[in-house]
C-alpha cells in the first residue's frame, strides 16, 4: 500500500502560479510512475502530467509550456509547478503512483481555483 499526500492548492488569480507537491510513502518511490491528474466541474478526470521512473515526461496538450512536472526521489516526493494558470485549470488536482507491479494508488486530492 503506498500513501499519498497532496498539498499546496489554493486561489490564485489568472496569470498566477502555484506549486503543488505530492508526498508517498514507502522505499520504492523511485521506480513509480508518478502522474498528476485533474477533475474539472462537471468533467471526467483528465491526464495533466505524468513522469517515469528513466525521467521520461509527459504532458497535456492543455497545459504544455505551463506546467512543470518534477520528482525528487531521495525525499519521495513529486511535484506540479503551474503557471500561466487560467480559468479553465480550475479542479481538483490528484496524485497518483502506478507500481511495477500493476498497482494505481491515488491521493485525496487539492483543490485549485483560478479566478478570473
Amino acid at each position: 500500500q503506498v500513501q499519498l499526500v497532496e498539498s499546496g492548492g489554493g486561489l490564485v488569480q489568472a496569470g498566477g502560479s502555484l506549486r503543488l507537491s505530492c508526498a508517498a510513502s514507502g522505499s520504492m518511490f523511485s521506480d513509480y510512475v508518478m502522474g498528476w491528474y485533474r477533475q474539472g466541474p462537471g468533467k471526467q478526470r483528465e491526464l495533466v502530467a505524468d513522469i517515469r521512473s528513466s525521467g521520461t515526461i509527459n504532458y497535456a496538450d492543455s497545459v504544455k509550456g505551463r506546467f512543470t512536472i518534477s520528482r525528487d526521489n531521495a525525499k519521495n516526493t513529486g511535484y506540479l509547478q503551474m503557471n500561466s494558470l487560467k480559468p479553465e485549470d480550475t479542479a481538483v488536482y490528484y496524485c497518483s503512483v502506478h507500481t511495477p507491479w500493476g498497482f494505481h494508488y491515488w491521493g485525496q486530492g487539492t483543490q485549485v481555483t483560478v479566478s478570473s
